[in-house]
């Protein structure tokens, strides 16, 4: 399918057909496809948790609030943030570049972009990502808006600011599996309403987690799509600058 046709076809489904089972592997493709959504400094600070076993899918559709497309789910997607693996993943993004660097830069350019790559991911990313109840938040936002008096600098680096980032590129890897489950010809239907103490008890989810969206997947009844999709006049979302 087109792009467009995938976008057409995708809609939140509440009703799936169990009947029609789902092929396990396609499903993990499409989280495998998910991964190469964009991430904030390439962190990927997130799992996919992909529940097939009849048990938990049961347990996941009480703690989804006994909504009828958790109840007919044949398979579903949690993805969560993790946040608190920032440190690893810098250190694994910064071994790629310093291969990539190596790779495709000019040998006389080398020294100087692994040493700014080497900064960015030893120093800047733990002082942007790093949590303390708040305080580290305080600092941060009290850095930021010294430096921009001077200059253009980010000014969104609170650790609530810093959560809002991380959700931000999950809920990018949620969408392109949602997407990718539509080229496939399977359904999803993104949840927001979850009991989230229950999803991570049902799941054994890190306590450090925090859920971004439970996906129910499967097929859609004729029921499944409540009517046409409305949308906001393009004039009023678009605008011109």
């Amino acid at each position: 399918m087109s792009l467009q046709k995938i976008l057409e076809h995708r809609r939140a489904v509440r009703h799936f057909d169990s009947n029609k089972p789902l092929d396990s592997s396609v499903v993990k493709k499409c989280i495998e496809l998910a991964t190469l959504a964009p991430t904030s400094s390439n962190l990927q600070l997130w799992e996919a948790y992909h529940v097939t076993d009849k048990k938990v899918l049961e347990e996941m559709a009480h703690a989804c609030l006994g909504q009828l497309t958790a109840r007919s789910a044949q398979q579903m997607v949690v993805f969560v943030t993790r946040q608190d693996e920032y440190k690893q993943n810098a250190q694994a993004a910064l071994a790629f570049e310093k291969n990539n660097i190596k790779n495709y830069s000019p040998t006389e350019k080398q020294e100087k972009r692994i040493k700014k790559q080497e900064l960015y991911y030893t120093k800047a990313i733990p002082l942007i990502y790093s949590r303390g109840f708040g305080l580290w938040g305080l600092v941060r936002k009290a850095l930021t808006q010294t430096i921009g008096i001077f200059r253009p600098t980010m000014r969104q680096l609170s650790e609530g600011d810093m959560r809002v980032t991380v959700h931000k590129s999950c809920a990018l890897a949620a969408q392109t599996f949602m997407l990718a489950m539509s080229e496939a010809g399977y359904d999803t239907c993104p949840l927001e309403g979850f009991d989230s103490r229950l999803v991570k008890k049902a799941l054994n989810l890190p306590y450090n987690t925090e859920i971004n969206m439970v996906i129910t997947c499967g097929i859609r009844m004729p029921d499944g799509v409540w009517g046409a999709r409305y949308r906001r006049p393009f004039d009023e979302t678009y605008h011109l600058v």
